[in-house]
């Protein structure tokens, strides 16, 4: 058997593999609710064979959205379409995820294929972004965000809780808090975009706090027996390296201790101009390596492990204990069949549905069809 077909246990959840998809967000939800495209998108990917799939970043709040047709956890309404889909994962034999997050001041935005820009101010389709402090991104997203005062802070961290008992009451079994990408939480870390004074501002310990507030308070409310998680930015690939992957993984070792249990490990992307390895096979995978070393966490990361060599490797190395793989399954949802081909599965049939395995391994490399 191959490392990455080996099944993986964290809490009482069990994965049949060490192939999870990550959030995609599909930009097709109506005032926060999802539907049919919804269901059928997550259906198809954990009939693939995939072990974990994690629905798209779903937002907290309204003003928390990416854009107007982001899927939402905000309201009660919004359980039942989330539910259906976490059933359907479940029944297609994947661990059914759910992502949770802000957007900050990347928030009230156009889709990507609409610009992948603000939404100019005044605009009814838009909103007030928030942040810690009244900076822009800049580039396609120039809009300056509100300066978030106690109140509104304490009330974000609210809506995280709210939202995390709505994904556990739709049957969710994973979930992953969004502190990645430059998005709310990611910002309130980072210098770039954190000037405050007060308690959630200056060092390391302060821009930290609001993260750590939020996980705590989840962890409240989410069961101890299911994963708790978090896809959080630890480097900014912007010159200031070293210092940034140091204070991370120390803030790390805190979340740990307020209950996270496996750190999915990503770039911060808080500043647009940036200088990103893209080309590098898997290029999270030593950094990841070295975050569970020293925070002593599991670890998952994405980007360049769609090669079924280097997927099998980083977790043959013990580089990583996941390997987030998406695009590729966007591309054939059956993706981890292809994988399993490629790296000699003894029994590639374990990641295809019954109907599918029994008559493509009965005919493979035969070109025979049938009646």
């Amino acid at each position: 058997m191959t490392a990455l077909f080996t099944p993986f246990k964290l809490k009482d959840i069990r994965l049949r593999n060490r192939i999870a998809i990550p959030p995609m967000c599909q930009y097709m939800a109506q005032d926060g609710y999802v539907n049919d495209w919804h269901l059928a998108h997550y259906t198809s990917l954990a009939r693939g064979g995939a072990g974990l799939v994690i629905v798209e970043a779903t937002g907290v709040s309204p003003e928390g959205r990416i854009t107007p047709n982001c899927a939402g956890l905000w309201e009660d309404g919004q359980v039942e379409g989330m539910a259906r889909i976490a059933q359907a994962i479940k029944a297609a034999g994947a661990v059914p995820g759910i992502q949770l997050g802000h957007a900050g001041r990347k928030a009230s935005a156009n889709r990507p294929w609409e610009g992948d820009d603000h939404i100019p101010q005044g605009n009814p389709r838009g909103w007030q972004t928030l942040a810690p402090s009244a900076i822009a991104f800049g580039a396609g997203l120039p809009n300056v965000p509100k300066a978030m005062t106690l109140a509104d802070i304490a009330r974000v961290k609210s809506d995280f809780v709210a939202a995390a008992k709505r994904a556990r009451d739709a049957g969710f079994e994973w979930l992953e808090l969004h502190f990645a990408h430059g998005y709310l939480a990611q910002s309130f870390f980072s210098t770039h975009s954190n000037q405050r004074t007060d308690a959630y501002g200056g060092n390391a310990q302060n821009r930290g706090r609001f993260l750590l507030e939020t996980l705590a308070a989840v962890r409240e409310v989410w069961p101890e027996n299911l994963p708790l998680t978090a896809r959080f930015g630890v480097i900014e690939y912007d010159g200031r390296d070293e210092q940034t992957l140091t204070e991370s993984i120390d803030l790390i070792k805190q979340m740990r201790t307020n209950g996270l249990d496996l750190l999915n490990v990503s770039v911060n992307f808080v500043i647009p101009d940036t200088t990103i390895p893209w080309g590098t096979p898997a290029f999270l995978a030593p950094i990841a390596a070295r975050v569970s070393r020293e925070a002593g966490l599991p670890v998952a990361s994405s980007w360049g492990m769609d090669d079924p060599q280097v997927a099998e490797r980083v977790i043959a190395d013990k580089q990583l204990d996941l390997v987030m793989i998406g695009r590729a399954m966007l591309a054939n949802p059956h993706y981890p069949y292809v994988l399993a081909q490629a790296l000699g599965a003894d029994r590639p049939d374990w990641v295809l549905p019954t109907p599918y395995a029994h008559w493509l391994e009965r005919y493979r490399g035969a070109g025979k069809g049938t009646r």
